[in-house]
């Protein structure tokens, strides 16, 4: 699995399971990913990368607000 920046992630696992969320940052077996609501961009959740399923969407955070984000995931719950 290659998450990035800026990628789209499904929650598998968890509280947040089935909820789309776009990393912020990335380690070697953790990633960091926000929402907008419950997980804003200046405090992302750390999220074990196994617990996470890749989308083949990305999403340019550099410029982005937490509402911004909040409408850009929203096309994703409605997708799946």
């Amino acid at each position: 699995m290659k998450l990035k920046k800026g990628s789209v992630v499904r929650a598998e696992a968890g509280r947040d399971e089935g909820k789309f969320f776009v990393v912020t940052a990335c380690a070697e077996d953790r990633c960091f990913i926000a929402d907008g609501k419950s997980r804003k961009l200046d405090k992302p959740k750390c999220k074990n990368i196994k617990h996470v399923r890749l989308t083949d969407s990305m999403i340019d955070i550099n410029d982005v607000t937490d509402k911004k984000l909040r409408a850009l995931l929203k096309g994703f719950s409605t997708q799946e």
